[in-house]
C-alpha cells in the first residue's frame, strides 16, 4: 500500500535514537579518487556523512571523470567537455588541448585553430 512508509523527519528522529548521524557536507567543489593506475573526478558532488557509533562513511553522488593517473587536471573554470571536443577535433592528447585552452582563455575553436595551425 501506497503511504504507508514513515515520512523523512520520522526516519530522521528514529536514526537519531539508533545513534545514527546523517549530515550534508557544504561547499564541497570536487572529489578524487585515485586508483593504482586511474582517477576518478567528481566535480560539484553531493556529499553526505553518515556517523555510526563513531565511524563516519561518506557518500558522494555525481558523475565522475575518467582519466589515467598521472594526466594533468584541467585548469579551474575549464570545462571537461571542451577539452573532449579539442582532443577529438585534433587528434591531440589531453595536455596540448588543456594548454591550448589555457592560451586561448578557454575559447575551443580558438584552440582548435591554434593546435591545428601551429
Amino acid at each position: 500500500m501506497a503511504g504507508r512508509g514513515m515520512n523523512p523527519r520520522q526516519m530522521q528522529q528514529a536514526m537519531r535514537k539508533m545513534g545514527i548521524k546523517n549530515e550534508s557536507m557544504k561547499g564541497v567543489t570536487q572529489v578524487i579518487i585515485r586508483t593504482a593506475d586511474r582517477e576518478y573526478v567528481f566535480d560539484s558532488p553531493d556529499v553526505n556523512i553518515m556517523t555510526v557509533q563513531g565511524q563516519k562513511t561518506y557518500q558522494l553522488t555525481g558523475e565522475p571523470a575518467e582519466r589515467p593517473l598521472g594526466e594533468t587536471a584541467a585548469a579551474p573554470g575549464i570545462p571537461e567537455e571542451d577539452i573532449e571536443l579539442v582532443m577529438s577535433q585534433t587528434g591531440c592528447g589531453r595536455d596540448a588541448a588543456i594548454k591550448a585552452l589555457e592560451e586561448n582563455n578557454g575559447q575551443p575553436a580558438e584552440a582548435i585553430l591554434q593546435i591545428m595551425t601551429g
